[in-house]
């Protein structure tokens, strides 16, 4: 088990002691296979997004070892575009069970990379992995659709969904801006990159119609604000629209109206959207809000349908307690963790203005 000494930025009170932080990483290293594999939990499938959300929060405890055996996964398995297929078996066969692949889930690679690079400080690495980012980044880059928005997936046959989710173009927005600072440290300019991510965060702040209504989701409601596409006052006045709908208090965040449900990957992220609009005293609370969630063995269920006082799905993610801990990261202080969730800290790209 991790030490709790490793978990010290993990502590917030009534929210985890150090060695609930360290039960909770021992949880996910326990979910991880020897080839760096993080499926959502053992005999389910990986998507490549949360596979990258465990990595991240491993990095927090100080498991970089295992961090890096996760990235080196991806890199053993990205496909000749640069892309991942949607979902893999837990086996040792990594057979693809969904051979889409989806723009957010390949861009997220580059929010890990640059996270494990701040975590550890490993040129060695970034050298290593500066390939694959860069595959990845032209892979969902070529799926930007007129105005902007990122089209959804490119199927197996090649055909492409056009489609545009807000949450997760909101989501590529970010890992783009991640993929340009490692460009920038590196000093290998990507202009493309920089008008693309200009584009995208002008569809995102200013054309919402541009996106399919997916209005119901909470994370519609809030990953233009986690993901630093909306700040200030905009920010502000995003969150607390959709406050009422969303927020139960005592119990977290709905994962879609008006469906009973309340999920902790919901509620962790809202809490570190929180966090980067300097709400942090709401963002302790929703975060104490998901204590009902969190199982003996120190990690969390998924969900919890308060009409029926049932817990659903029965499973208990790497994901779920991955978010858990970045929210707890970025509240503690963790320099790599608040560093690629503070808005201002990430290359803007081309400005607004240049995009129509």
């Amino acid at each position: 088990m991790t030490s709790p000494e490793r978990t010290e930025r993990l502590v917030l009170p009534g929210v985890l002691t150090a060695e609930q932080a360290s039960q909770t990483v021992a949880g996910i290293l326990a979910q991880q296979r020897p080839d760096g594999a993080i499926p959502w939990f053992r005999g389910h499938h990986l998507d490549p997004w949360d596979h990258v959300e465990a990595a991240m929060a491993l990095d927090t405890a100080g498991e970089h070892t295992a961090a890096e055996a996760a990235y080196r996964w991806l890199a053993d398995h990205q496909l000749p575009d640069g892309s991942w297929y949607a979902a893999y078996a837990d086996g040792a066969a990594d057979t693809p069970t969904d051979r889409g692949r989806e723009s957010n889930f390949c861009a997220y690679v580059a929010v890990g990379v640059w996270h494990h690079y701040l975590s550890t400080g490993d040129d060695t690495f970034l050298d290593r992995v500066w390939p694959v980012v860069v595959a990845a980044v032209d892979f969902v880059l070529a799926l930007q659709q007129p105005g902007g928005p990122l089209a959804w997936k490119r199927e197996d046959d090649g055909t492409v969904r056009t489609e545009a989710l807000l949450t997760g173009c909101s989501s590529s927005y970010q890992a783009v801006r991640c993929a340009l600072a490692i460009a920038e440290h590196r000093e290998e300019p990507q202009p493309d990159w920089e008008l693309a991510v200009g584009r995208l965060g002008h569809a995102i702040t200013h054309h919402p119609e541009r996106f399919a209504d997916k209005s119901r989701y909470s994370m519609d409601w809030y990953y233009p604000v986690l993901a630093g596409a909306l700040t200030g006052p905009a920010a502000k006045a995003r969150i607390e629209e959709g406050w009422d709908r969303f927020v139960v208090p005592g119990l977290g965040v709905r994962c879609v109206t008006p469906n009973p449900w309340v999920t902790g990957g919901e509620s962790a992220e809202l809490a570190l959207a929180l966090w980067t609009m300097g709400e942090a005293d709401r963002a302790v609370e929703i975060l104490r809000s998901m204590a009902h969630l969190r199982a003996p063995n120190g990690m969390y269920w998924t969900g919890y349908v308060f009409a029926d006082d049932a817990i659903w799905p029965r499973e208990q993610t790497a994901w779920t307690a991955g978010s858990l801990l970045l929210a707890t990261a970025a509240l503690g202080g963790d320099e790599a963790t608040t560093e690629i969730f503070t808005p201002a800290n990430l290359p803007p790209g081309l400005p607004p203005d240049c995009c129509g």
